[in-house]
């Protein structure tokens, strides 16, 4: 069978968690992850050169055929929710500049397709990830994890040939 090569993003400004898998239909192997951190007492505008250059780094050492991304949702806090949907864009344009394609996924998809149940809880969603990928422990931070189960759910989300 044919892989696919998929990098999952956790956006945001702080941390943005990445996952790249591979996925061939039955099996998920991990490449590499990790995260992308900025300071706080940055600039913005300097956080999002930051992570833009790291997505470009990530995008060129691993050539994911395909990236999956969180969407965002936010109730309370307007402020973190634009610069995260800032931070969102750069990620996004780093793989739309490379004709990458982007999907979208809602947090209740991902716990849906990684545990079979919308309302599951992080540590459930975490140690399904981390056994579906054969690692050792639950990668951190938590940021990562959550990357790696969005790829998981893209992978789960591809039409087989």
């Amino acid at each position: 069978m044919e892989k696919i090569r998929i990098l999952g993003i956790d956006p945001g400004y702080a941390i943005v968690g990445f996952g790249v898998i591979e996925y061939d239909g039955i099996t998920f192997t991990p490449v590499e992850y990790g995260a992308v951190t900025t300071e706080a007492g940055e600039l913005f505008t300097e956080r999002l050169r930051a992570i833009h250059e790291d997505m470009e780094y990530i995008l060129d050492k691993y050539r994911p055929d395909c990236m999956a991304i969180e969407k965002l949702y936010f109730t309370t806090n307007q402020k973190t929710a634009i610069d995260v949907a800032q931070a969102r864009g750069v990620i996004i344009l780093s793989a739309s500049t490379r004709r990458i394609p982007v999907t979208e996924y809602t947090p209740l998809q991902v716990k849906s397709s990684v545990t079979g149940y919308g309302k599951a809880e992080k540590h459930q969603v975490m140690e399904m990830t981390r056994s579906l990928l054969g690692l050792a422990r639950v990668p951190r931070p938590d940021d990562t994890a959550d990357a790696l189960a969005i790829a998981i759910c893209h992978g789960h989300s591809v039409r087989w040939r």
